[in-house]
């Protein structure tokens, strides 16, 4: 249930957008996960990286984080078509730091299974994984693939089955096709896999100030007000 505060803050911004708006809201809310997350390490095509965003959002994984140790993440504004703004995209590319280790490490804290997408054949494919536990599914370029520090975190190795000549698939196919299948299962399963009523309750907030142009300031004026965070 909703802090009074939160309430209060829930209320003065839903004056500012339609009960048809506030309803879209609440039912993508109801769909949302962070039960899987995806992790892109080193990704230099800005329209790959890009392409994934946009597949997380629309299957609804909440979380994406992105590994920098060589390559600078780029969005192409094209190809995120306004996704961005619905998820959470954490970057970890702080200088003089292993952010592969770095980042695999916080998600481990976290309770998540870190799984290595490698097109190498004779590994568990991605529908036997089990649901159960928190995935982070770990992508890397297509060409070099994931590092060797992470590969070697991993706690496994999985694949997407191939059946043709090509050796694998391009990345936000790969990332596609395994969120298709982990989330298909997921919704199949008696997996508590939604946000918690905390998580989405502040998610909601920064929705509905993310639904119209001036919500942001609107959000910030307001919590200036009423003093503090929502």
């Amino acid at each position: 249930m909703a802090t009074e505060k939160q309430q209060n803050t829930i209320d003065y911004l839903s004056g500012f957008i339609n009960e048809e708006r506030r309803e879209r809201l609440q039912q993508v809310l109801g769909e949302r996960t962070r039960h899987v997350t995806v992790v892109l390490e080193d990704i230099y095509q800005p329209q790959n990286a890009s392409a994934v965003v946009r597949t997380c959002e629309c299957f609804g994984v909440q979380e994406l984080h992105v590994i920098e140790n060589v390559y600078e993440y780029r969005l192409n504004p094209a190809v995120v078509q306004g996704s961005s703004k619905w998820i959470d995209l954490f970057r970890h590319n702080r200088e003089e730091q292993d952010n592969s280790r770095a980042c695999i490490e916080q998600l481990k804290q976290r309770g998540y299974r870190i799984i290595a997408m490698d097109p190498a054949p004779g590994g568990k494919t991605v529908d036997q994984l089990d649901i159960g536990d928190k995935l982070a599914l770990c992508f890397g370029s297509e060409e070099p693939g994931l590092s060797a520090t992470l590969m070697d975190l991993a706690d496994e190795t999985v694949r997407i089955p191939i059946h043709g000549f090509t050796r694998s698939y391009n990345l936000s196919v790969s990332a596609g096709i395994s969120l298709y299948i982990l989330v298909t299962a997921l919704k199949n399963s008696s997996v508590n896999w939604q946000l918690d009523e905390r998580d989405a309750t502040d998610l909601y907030i920064r929705w509905l100030a993310a639904s119209t142009p001036a919500g942001e300031v609107l959000l910030e004026d307001y919590l200036k007000r009423i003093g503090g965070s929502a």
